[in-house]
């Protein structure tokens, strides 16, 4: 089965930017791209940040 040449990788909630790029790295794909979205949660009736939520765009490397 062969593998897609783009796929998102998110950064995991106890994970690091590090660890995350490791992980892409060992899956065989190289950054090329970055996207931040925040993550809410409602109290109250108001909406209130919890995290950033991070993903990279992983371009795979031929070999």
């Amino acid at each position: 089965m062969s593998q897609k040449k783009t796929v998102w990788f998110e950064v995991e909630e106890n994970e690091t930017i590090e660890e995350c790029l490791d992980r892409m790295q060992k899956a065989g794909y190289i950054p090329t791209g970055r996207k931040e979205e925040p993550l809410f949660t409602e109290v109250n009736g108001e909406k209130v940040p919890i995290r950033q939520l991070i993903k990279f765009k992983g371009q795979l490397v031929e070999k």
